[in-house]
Parts: C-alpha cells; sequence; structure tokens
C-alpha cells in the first residue's frame, strides 16, 4: 500500500486519495498507513499523513492508539508538508492536560515555521486544541488577533474564521 504513495513530485498528492479510501473501508490497514508517517521516503511519509489526516476527520479514533509516536513526530518532524498534517490531527486525539500543554507547546513552535501553510495550519492546531481546554483560550485569541495583523493572507483568513468560531463557542 505505500508503495502507492511513492515517486512524483511534491505537489502532488499522488495516490493518497486512494489509499485514503481503501483504509477508510478497511481500517485494519491504518497501522501501516500510520507507520508510513516515519518512511525514509519524504514522498510516502507526507502522502500517508495526507491519507491519515483525511480518513481521521471522520474516524479520529483510529489515531488514539498511536498517542504517544504521533505527539514524538509532532517535535521531531522537520518535512514541512508531515507538520501541516499532524497540527490538524493531533487536536483529534483525547490528551490529558499535560499531553495538551506539549500540544500546545510545539505548535506554537510551528508559528515561526517558513512555511505559511504550516503555520496556518498550527493555528488551526491550536484553536481545537483551546477548544477541549478552556485555560488556552485566552493565549490563542491573542495569537490569532496577531496573525489577522501580521500573517500571510492564508493566515489572516484562517484566523478571522477561527476567532469567530471561538468566540461564538
Amino acid at each position: 500500500m505505500l508503495d502507492r504513495l511513492a515517486g512524483g513530485d511534491r505537489r502532488s498528492i499522488g495516490d493518497a486519495d486512494a489509499v485514503a479510501r481503501l483504509v477508510a473501508t478497511s481500517p485494519r490497514l491504518f497501522d501501516a498507513l500510520i507507520h508510513g508517517l516515519w518512511h525514509t521516503d519524504p514522498m510516502v511519509s507526507m502522502r500517508a499523513a495526507d491519507a491519515a489526516e483525511k480518513i481521521t476527520r471522520r474516524a479520529p479514533e483510529l489515531l488514539q492508539p498511536y498517542k504517544k509516536e504521533l505527539l514524538g513526530l509532532l517535535s521531531e518532524a522537520t518535512q514541512q508538508e508531515l507538520r501541516w498534517h499532524l497540527a490538524v490531527m493531533i487536536p483529534r486525539l483525547s490528551l490529558n492536560g499535560k499531553e495538551l500543554r506539549r500540544a500546545g507547546g510545539i505548535l506554537c513552535s510551528y508559528l515561526v515555521d517558513r512555511s505559511s501553510i504550516v503555520r496556518t495550519f498550527a493555528l488551526q492546531g491550536l484553536a481545537d486544541l483551546a477548544r477541549q481546554e478552556p485555560s488556552m483560550r485566552p493565549a490563542v485569541v491573542e495569537l490569532l488577533r496577531e496573525a489577522v495583523r501580521g500573517g500571510s493572507p492564508a493566515m489572516k483568513a484562517r484566523s478571522r474564521r477561527l476567532l469567530s468560531s471561538l468566540e461564538r463557542d
């Protein structure tokens, strides 16, 4: 299955959507997909992350057995495509207070990434964590306000939407 994710160019998702559909219908394959996040081929790891992120939008519980490993990868990942997918997957985990603070700290470190997409998805992840942990909300709201004032166009747009959503909650 991971062989289907290799090759091509970084701007392409390759067969990630097809792999996501396959794993969604056969969840026993999820383990192999998750292990693809650590693959030595960056094309495979980024596409495995893309497929896992898509699957866990509807089935976030699939991530839970990998919580410790994913939190470790969140702090170690340097590949931008892997970082942006992890930034939105991690808040789908059931995290205790210590894990929430750790994930929040790591996502805050992503806010200085050279990739605007990583920074944008880090803001999304932080907002999602703040929904789970109300004590994080004031700091996250301030980060979102700063992004509205000085972020990239994508960060500004996403931050406006997240602020609106957090203020409604």
